[in-house]
């Protein structure tokens, strides 16, 4: 029981750094800067780390749910 929570434990961490990783990369595309003031360019990329998290962090959660709604799906039978 507690192996399995470990399990699940380290794929969410997997899980998560890979869709931070991967929003970061795309988000590198998007041209940030036109929407901020000039010369504000903590701000800017302040804005870039939050809006990276929070979307990793939305497509990381839906991933795990739907591995664990697919593991839920033998109770069904």
């Amino acid at each position: 029981m507690f192996v399995d929570l470990g399990v699940q434990a380290a794929i969410s961490i997997i899980s998560h750094s890979v869709f931070i990783i991967i929003t970061w990369r795309a988000l590198q595309s998007i041209r940030f800067d036109v929407l901020f003031k000039k010369h504000k360019v903590f701000e800017a990329r302040l804005f870039m780390v939050i809006l990276t998290i929070v979307i990793a962090s939305v497509l990381s959660h839906f991933f795990l749910d739907l591995l664990n709604w697919s593991q839920q799906l033998l109770y069904l039978f």
